[in-house]
């Protein structure tokens, strides 16, 4: 292992990376460019509050990010609420439900009793997971979402209340474009896995405290630096090793958005594949509106789907009950709207009194439209373009002694934390 290690991003991977090189025994700096630790799963303050840039959802099968929660000191127990696996829309609408049962019966019991859905809308979901299943959860050759929806015979209610906000709120991108081979692998982990893998996991601390920041914390136990607000605008390699703005390292982990490193490596002509790989990711934002309600408004559940009808101007695709997570949050509701470029581009007053009216309706609750405070959250960057055939680029460089890590890298995941996580430790065992 390489003794002392640059970690240049204090996102989920770099915080990742971090941690792993540390166990094994490098000695590690780690800067980050902002004040605070997360990337694009970070905490922010607003209105005297502290919020997260965006609502995630985990799943139990995210083994990698569970096991270095452990490792820097989360109890998961604590850390997220586990709730069975689900697509619950407000009363009166479909509701999908796992029941703790062992898997597959979880799966089989949760269609059956399933509300909202015909029988043939059933069969075709039964018809689809049973061949998704035989085919081992993988294609020959990727296609979009739509186009394995449509090869499956999936029905029109199917794919409006089930695959099309399941896609949206993993791959971030819409059906149309999404890739079917990276949502097939997401589905094998949520619909496909045991039943304990298959839980969802909300998380009940800020994005911040739920890892980077333990991650960090650890790291300093153990020798290592961490410099918040240090933004990094040259690498150079020396000998054997890398400067950064003239400090030197015997290895560095690139550990920045896609935008950040390419920008970072555009200087050095045997990264000019890797550059041009990154200028061709597309990105989708993710936009959270957030809604303060008395403190004593509840939802019947943590979380419930929603159904989204821009033109109509109903914005929301889930909604997030954050009092339910953490009581200190009691009357707070969050919303959120993947691929939201058409909702981001509302002025955010318009857009939060939109979601707020959905809601009031979707609920039978004139309550739920008048909240005392809202604040809309729209992270532009949110995730690359997950597009069907889309070829990412690997934790390897052509330049020794530098790795990649970040959501972006080749993986079957999509930019998700587990991808995130993943790619940070897999980067890190490659600088032996």
């Amino acid at each position: 292992m390489r003794s002392s290690v640059a970690v240049v991003g204090g996102g989920w991977a770099g915080c990742a990376a971090a941690v792993e090189l540390a166990r094994r025994g490098a000695t590690v700096t780690l800067f980050e460019a902002a004040r605070t630790l997360g990337g694009r799963a970070r905490r922010i303050e607003a209105g005297g509050r502290t919020l997260d840039n965006g609502q995630h959802i985990m799943l139990g099968a995210y083994a990698s990010t569970l096991k270095l929660m452990r490792i820097v000191g989360i109890a998961a127990q604590d850390a997220v609420l586990s709730v069975p696996l689900q697509m619950r829309y407000p009363p009166g609408g479909m509701a999908f439900v796992a029941p703790r049962l062992p898997a597959p019966l979880h799966l089989a019991f949760a269609l059956l009793r399933a509300t909202g859905l015909d029988r043939e809308d059933k069969l075709a979901m039964a018809r689809f997971s049973t061949t998704a299943r035989w085919m081992g959860w993988r294609l020959d050759n990727d296609c979009s979402v739509a186009e394995l929806l449509e090869r499956f015979d999936q029905t029109p209610r199917l794919v409006k209340l089930m695959w099309r906000p399941l896609c949206l709120a993993a791959l971030n991108t819409p059906l149309e474009t999404a890739s079917a081979q990276v949502f097939l692998a997401v589905l094998r982990d949520s619909l496909g896995a045991r039943r304990k893998a298959s839980d969802m996991l909300l998380p009940r601390h800020d994005l911040s405290a739920l890892f980077p920041e333990a991650a960090a914390q650890w790291l300093q136990g153990r020798g290592g630096n961490v410099r918040l607000g240090a933004k990094i605008s040259r690498l150079e390699q020396r000998g054997a090793g890398w400067t950064l703005d003239g400090e030197a390292f015997d290895a560095l982990v690139l550990a920045a958005s896609p935008v950040a490193t390419a920008a970072l490596l555009a200087p050095l002509p045997e990264a000019a594949a890797i550059v041009a790989q990154l200028a061709g990711l597309t990105y989708e934002p993710i936009t959270t509106c957030y809604l303060q309600y008395d403190q004593g408004v509840r939802l019947g559940q943590p979380f419930y789907a929603l159904e989204d009808e821009p033109s109509a101007g109903r914005w929301g695709q889930f909604v997030f009950d954050r009092g339910q997570l953490d009581p200190a949050q009691a009357g707070l509701l969050a919303v959120i709207t993947s691929a939201s470029g058409d909702a981001a581009a509302l002025p955010q007053p318009e857009l939060a009194q939109a979601i707020a009216a959905q809601l009031a309706h979707a609920f039978s609750r004139a309550d739920l439209g008048a909240p005392a405070w809202a604040k809309v959250v729209t992270e532009k960057r949110a995730t690359y373009a997950c597009t069907a055939g889309l070829a990412r680029p690997g934790n390897a460089t052509p330049l020794p002694g530098l790795v990649l890590a970040g959501d972006y890298t080749a993986g079957e995941y999509p930019a998700t934390l587990e991808m995130a996580v993943r790619s940070g430790m897999a980067a890190a065992a490659l600088l032996r």
